[in-house]
């Protein structure tokens, strides 16, 4: 009975697959904005609304997108160091009018769709369209 030993090119193969395989990590997505914490207060004499958003440090110094879908205008703004936001400069927006709020990471793009009432500055529903 011989017995060979493993080919040193097949040990280090296996060595490196182990290497990367071990750097190799899941990412954890981050969450979507989260409704609750989304002021968007609509100035019903000029007709337009502005966006702020709370804390949150996933989102610390992403570029964030305010996209009114119902006029087709928005406005781009970067969260602060602590993720939170605005208020932003004033865009067009009106009473049902469906926004959607993107938050851009390195690593990641996140966004919600709600519907803004001229009668509260938290959005109370998701877009359906």
């Amino acid at each position: 009975m011989s017995s060979r030993l493993p080919c040193p090119r097949f040990l280090i193969a296996a060595a490196l697959a182990t290497l990367v395989g071990g750097c190799i990590t899941p990412s954890i997505p981050i969450p979507p904005p989260d409704p609750s914490e989304m002021r968007i207060p609509i100035d019903v004499t000029s007709g337009t609304a502005t966006f702020s958003y709370g804390p949150e440090t996933n989102y610390a110094g992403a570029l964030v997108y305010v996209y009114d879908r119902t006029r087709e205008v928005g406005v781009i703004a970067h969260a602060r160091a602590d993720g939170s936001v605005g208020p932003t400069q004033p865009f067009p927006a009106g009473d049902g009018d469906n926004v959607s709020v993107s938050f851009q990471t390195a690593d990641d793009v996140v966004a919600a769709c709600v519907v803004i009432r001229a009668n509260s500055p938290i959005p109370a529903n998701f877009c359906t369209q």
